[in-house]
């Protein structure tokens, strides 16, 4: 049977090259209707927060720039999903649905609602994979049931076949005759009323030539070094490709080839290691879908149950000042600000800043998780439920929660030069490098020539790290009881 046309639904998936769905209705040779409906969005109970909207933005605006260089235009439409899918069906005549798969347990649904209706009513529905080098269902240990650790999980992945070559953009998309009705990308609303982006600009190009001038960079330069340059974070020894895999600018599948491409071609000391240890990074993501998609309930509820009742403290005034930079260890609040100005964080920082908030001051994961979720430009469901829970000590392969990070510690130790927290508190960058991570330690007179006044220009801790310590395994030790 000939198919009339065919809508290709856009959500995560916003490129062209190694993207199944533009490639199969590309090759039907029918009229191609590229879509985003931002209903999906604005509905889900994780809507995106005012970071992801930032980039959705932009990345929306490139696709609006790219797809006529194809002889085809994206149609963004508000409403709901199963709403408007009909009625573009219906107004163009295509008889086909295609999209890439969500693993998100809300995204799921619908999408099995949806996939179910349109069947029912005579449409042809396909869906495909396009964000994970292995679908989660695919990999089950021995007895059948999913991984909760990352390295047999890791191991199971490793023992399949090397993911596919990803697939070419396709050259050309047939257009219509005449295209229905399309909403303009401003009527989302999705950037800020407040201009508090101004830093995005400054670090970031999103879409799909912005993720891929990003991958080039890192192949070329940075994995060489990256076992070790990935936890400086005064360092540029990270891929910062996160936010372009979010909203699917490029595909796992590019960045593992184009990874291992890049080892088996240069001679660079250390590129074979670097790209073997950044891949099992890229590892960690793929468990991260792997837990969400079997255990549904985790962006909410700890996986190991005894933390349920966990005793969680609520202090208003101390969540404000981890949120904005003022804890007065700076580590920490050069992780925030970072994170504020930026949309993004340093992943070591991340563990750190983690571990401050659910340990020194016992607020729970669940609320630094919505922080984040509010606040990152690579705000990923998956990601960050797998983040704060392995650091809270009650998800899968968790840091067991005595592992208390020591701010002042791990400052010394991945920030030892200071050029990270001398980056974003300024106020702080007179002081030597042996009392940056401690400045209530200094003595007055350093503290003068550098310009410190503690509790004015920059602020005495919050809390006292070992005293905080000691309320946390006391915390623990109730949980247990």
């Amino acid at each position: 049977m000939q198919t009339a046309g065919v809508i290709v639904w856009l959500r995560r998936d916003l490129r062209l090259a190694d993207h199944p769905a533009f490639t199969a209705a590309a090759r039907l040779r029918v009229p191609v209707y590229p879509l985003y409906i931002w209903s999906l969005e604005a509905e889900h109970p994780w809507a995106p927060g005012g970071a992801s909207r930032w980039w959705l933005h932009h990345s929306l605006a490139h696709l609006e720039e790219t797809l006529p260089q194809r002889g085809s235009r994206l149609l963004i439409r508000v409403g709901n999903a199963l709403d408007v899918l009909r009625d573009v069906l219906q107004s163009t005549g295509a008889d086909t649905i295609y999209w890439s798969r969500s693993y998100e347990p809300e995204r799921l649904a619908i999408d099995q609602s949806v996939k179910a209706t349109l069947r029912a009513e005579g449409y042809t529905v396909r869906s495909f994979n396009a964000a994970l080098w292995h679908e989660p269902w695919t990999i089950r240990n021995k007895s059948g049931d999913p991984y909760q650790v990352f390295t047999p999980f890791w191991k199971a992945c490793l023992a399949q076949p090397e993911p596919d070559d990803p697939l070419s953009a396709p050259k050309r998309l047939t257009a219509p005759d005449q295209w229905p009705a399309s909403d303009a990308l401003a009527t989302l609303a999705l950037l800020p009323r407040v201009k508090w982006d101004a830093g995005f600009y400054r670090h970031w190009t999103p879409g799909e030539r912005g993720a891929h001038d990003q991958l080039t960079a890192f192949c070329d330069g940075t994995v060489a070094a990256y076992k070790e340059a990935r936890d400086q974070p005064g360092q540029s020894g990270t891929s910062r490709l996160s936010p372009h895999l979010h909203f699917g600018e490029i595909s796992p599948r590019q960045i593992f080839h184009a990874v291992q491409t890049a080892a088996q071609q240069q001679t660079v000391k250390g590129m074979m290691q670097g790209a073997e240890h950044f891949l099992r990074e890229m590892g960690w993501r793929e468990f991260a879908h792997h837990l969400l998609f079997h255990f549904h309930q985790t962006p909410t509820q700890p996986l190991r149950a005894e933390f349920a009742d966990f005793p969680w403290r609520t202090d208003a005034e101390q969540l404000a000042a981890w949120q904005h930079g003022r804890t007065g260890y700076p580590i920490v609040d050069a992780g925030m600000r970072e994170l504020w100005h930026t949309g993004w964080m340093h992943n070591r920082v991340r563990m750190i800043v983690a571990s401050f908030l659910v340990k020194d001051l016992l607020i729970s994961w669940q609320t630094g998780a919505a922080w984040f979720w509010d606040t990152l430009v690579d705000a990923d469901l998956a990601n960050n439920t797998l983040g704060w829970q392995w650091t809270a000590g009650c998800g899968a392969d968790a840091a067991p929660y005595f592992r208390i990070f020591n701010p002042v510690l791990q400052g010394k130790k991945f920030d030892g030069d200071g050029a990270y927290v001398r980056r974003w508190v300024p106020e702080l960058a007179g002081l030597p490098d042996d009392c940056l991570h401690r400045p209530w330690e200094a003595d007055a007179a350093t503290l003068t020539a550098a310009d410190v006044e503690l509790g004015r220009t920059y602020p005495h801790p919050i809390v006292d790290h070992k005293a905080a310590r000691d309320r946390a395994l006391e915390a623990l030790a109730q949980t247990k009881n």
